[in-house]
């Protein structure tokens, strides 16, 4: 019986804010499955590298009465590129090995997150002995393929390690079944250790709102009609396509442009990230260059207790991605009660089913994306249908079902499991750096 889980979430941490530009989906995914494993019974401590060193070394409470954020002194306390995460990666193992052999705890398995953390995973079960689950979120190889520049693509260590941490993993997760032929396509991954088990959503969180209540609640009139984008703004999001796309709407409609706003939640409207920053200014001149800067509004980073209430208020979510390996803020809309307009890739391709809940249309194609916006704001009936058959086809997401399919995983590779290792004594901390009575 599963008791105690180390989970890996090296680059970025479960409770940071949502929107920036390491946060996201992975972060959400994290600490609900975190939560709904603890409501269970079930232990999680999640280790991620310390990025301010105001915050307490343990966070204890927002992942249940059993979880745990532990943050891991590992280089430099401040927010770091990930790329050069990499290089404090022994440091991050170590203190985690520390901080397990001083609390005198032993873990079932090791459940890594993104390709640093399955890199860490490598180094802990060394010592651990336990077998490790991997998820990888997204995929370097198909950042890549829909890279527009140079600046876009990925690390070339990002893909050499991806690929042997397939190799060495002893379950791989992937989150749809078109990833897991990514990852066997690009990367001579074993079909046979790769489980498809989709990502979750809070249906207590995600509900939905009377419009007109949500709409008081941000502030909007309810005459006004919301189109919403959340993300990170980064060029793979596609915002530039849904700027044009509502350049064509309100051309050819003119006459709803008093009543018709975009809005736009990720991201910080004052980012420190170089390549954050030039995306900022790339998108705000477009919209200068479009003629609707009365139209679309950069709302920066929501808590998802505020988000909520912009989903329910939208007319619909607009999400125009090059690049999605699921698209959970397609789940959350949903569960609103709000219908998705979403590009035609990677998980959004399986999470919305075209006519039913929202519609599919082509990558990068600004006329697509404005028929079907159009296509909506005239028939506010036909909105609101598949809004309703939305939140249906949400129900199946809910994390309730989803931890049952993880639960099911792990047990699975416990049974399998033939440890190769040598399990240290516990003598071995005498060769660990003296860190701090705290543990880490």
């Amino acid at each position: 019986m599963i008791q105690r889980i180390a989970m890996l979430s090296v680059h970025t941490c479960p409770l940071a804010t949502l929107g920036g530009k390491e946060t996201g989906g992975m972060n959400v995914y994290v600490r609900d499955l975190s939560r709904e494993l603890s409501r269970r019974g079930i232990a999680v401590d999640v280790f991620t590298r310390s990025q301010n060193p105001a915050i307490p070394r343990i966070s204890t409470g927002r992942l249940g009465k059993l979880g745990r954020v532990i943050h891991i002194p590992a280089g430099p306390e401040r927010p770091c590129d990930k790329n050069r995460i990499f290089d404090h990666l022994p440091e991050f193992v170590q203190r985690v090995q520390h901080f397990a052999l001083h609390e005198n705890l032993t873990y079932d398995l090791i459940h890594s997150h993104y390709w640093l953390s399955g890199q860490a995973a490598r180094g802990l079960r060394a010592t651990w002995c336990v077998p490790i689950i991997q998820m990888f979120h997204t995929l370097g190889e198909m950042k890549n393929r829909v890279a527009q520049t140079p600046e876009e693509r990925e690390n070339p260590r990002r893909i050499e390690v991806e690929r042997e941490v397939m190799r060495f993993a002893d379950r791989l997760v992937a989150a749809t079944p078109l990833e897991k032929a990514q990852m066997s396509w690009l990367y001579g991954a074993d079909a046979d250790k790769i489980s498809v088990v989709p990502a979750g959503v809070d249906l207590k969180l995600f509900r939905p709102i009377p419009r007109a209540e949500a709409k008081t609640r941000i502030g909007i009139s309810t005459h006004h009609k919301m189109i919403l984008f959340v993300g990170r703004i980064q060029p793979l999001k596609g915002i530039s396509t849904l700027m044009r796309a509502m350049k064509r709407v309100t051309d050819q409609y003119p006459g709803w442009r008093d009543n018709l706003c975009v809005s736009i939640i990720g991201g910080d409207p004052n980012p420190n990230s170089e390549s954050e920053q030039t995306e900022f200014e790339r998108l705000k001149r477009l919209r200068a260059d479009l003629g609707i800067g009365d139209l679309v509004t950069f709302l920066g980073a929501k808590d998802q207790d505020t988000l909520v209430y912009y989903y329910s208020a939208a007319e619909m979510v607009v999400m125009p991605s090059h690049y999605e390996s699921f698209g959970m803020v397609a789940l959350e809309a949903m569960a609103c009660g709000t219908p998705v307009i979403g590009s035609d890739v990677g998980g959004l391709s399986f999470s919305i089913e075209d006519g039913f809940n929202g519609y599919l249309v082509p990558g990068q194609d600004p006329d697509a994306l404005a028929d079907k916006i159009t296509l909506l704001l005239k028939h506010p009936n036909l909105r609101d249908h598949l809004g309703e058959q939305a939140t249906r086809w949400s129900e199946r997401y809910d994390w309730t079902h989803v931890a049952d399919e993880i639960l099911d995983v792990y047990e699975m590779v416990r049974a399998e499991f033939a440890p190769t290792c040598t399990m240290p004594g516990r003598r071995q901390s005498d060769s660990l750096p003296n860190y701090p009575t705290s543990g880490i």
